[in-house]
């Protein structure tokens, strides 16, 4: 029973990994961006919550409503301010890769600045009992991020397969001079595109502050790097993939802590990144794309 709770509590944080990997996948399949700035949303949506709930006093439906609007207007004005003319430029990924860097930096220091480097407390978002399922015990919070990582994917899925926007998203992604000629607007994919994936790390910046109420400007950097390990394992660019490697990334933590080794899971986590990249670079969804001469 101790070894399904550790299984269940890895689920719970690896969900949120998902959910921010989601967004790196999106961004990646569509571009070939990898946005590094991306892990910092989830402290900007974490940022907005606060103020919202908490210096407001407004009630949580609201907080969750201001903080994806919020995060998924940053991250259109991030792309049409930071990328957008590199891409229709054709720059080298490492031009884009810099300026991913340069754009989480900025933001770091502009929250610092903004508020400071200590951390704020957040108050129990999710208050509850735990739920029963047989004799296995549930937090409220890890029920409730489960529910809803879960759900998004699938609305996400039918977004990207069942939809109009989904069909020019898939065909920007498979060939962005073939869709301008079919009378896609790619600029307009491509930012719908970062307020997605934005919105997604405000839903997991919500999540991760009900299980861990502490916020500061540097908050995303880790998490958003372990997501990107979720990201990678699962295959970039695909979304069952990013969601099957956050999980595996939070169930390998979960059972490193279990078994005693707390100072080391993000060694264990990157050691992942390093396997992956060695024996399956494309990840365990993703497959080799030849690139054309």
């Amino acid at each position: 029973m101790n070894f399904l709770s550790q299984i269940v509590n890895g689920l719970g944080i690896g969900s949120i990994y998902a959910l921010v990997a989601l967004g790196y996948s999106m961004v990646y399949g569509i571009v070939q961006l990898i946005n590094f700035a991306h892990g910092d949303i989830i402290m900007v949506g974490a940022y907005v919550t606060y103020l919202v709930l908490v210096v407001g006093g407004a009630p949580l439906w609201l907080a969750v409503i201001a903080s994806i609007a919020f995060c998924a207007l940053a991250g259109v004005l991030i792309e049409r301010l930071a990328y957008q003319r590199l891409l229709h430029k054709g720059a080298p990924r490492i031009s884009l890769l810099i300026t991913a860097i340069g754009v989480s930096i900025f933001l770091e220091n502009l929250f610092q600045l903004l508020f400071t480097s200590s951390a704020k407390s957040m108050p129990n978002l999710f208050p509850g009992s735990p739920v029963s399922l047989g004799g296995l015990k549930i937090s409220r919070v890890t029920a409730i991020t489960l529910a809803t990582s879960i759900t998004l994917m699938i609305l996400l899925q039918l977004l990207v397969n069942k939809t109009k926007m989904g069909k020019a998203m898939r065909a920007t992604s498979e060939d962005t001079g073939a869709a301008k000629l079919m009378g896609i607007g790619t600029d307009r994919v491509v930012a719908f595109t970062f307020a997605i994936g934005s919105g997604l790390a405000a839903v997991g910046a919500i999540l991760y502050c009900s299980a861990y109420p502490l916020i500061n400007p540097y908050m995303g950097n880790l998490l958003g790097l372990k997501a990107f390990v979720a990201a990678v394992l699962g295959g970039i660019g695909s979304i069952p993939g990013a969601m099957f490697g956050g999980f595996l990334i939070g169930i390998a933590e979960s059972l490193t802590k279990a078994a005693g080794g707390s100072q080391i899971t993000d060694a264990v986590v990157f050691g992942i990144l390093i396997l992956i990249l060695l024996f399956r670079p494309e990840g365990l969804f993703g497959h080799n794309v030849p690139e054309k001469v």
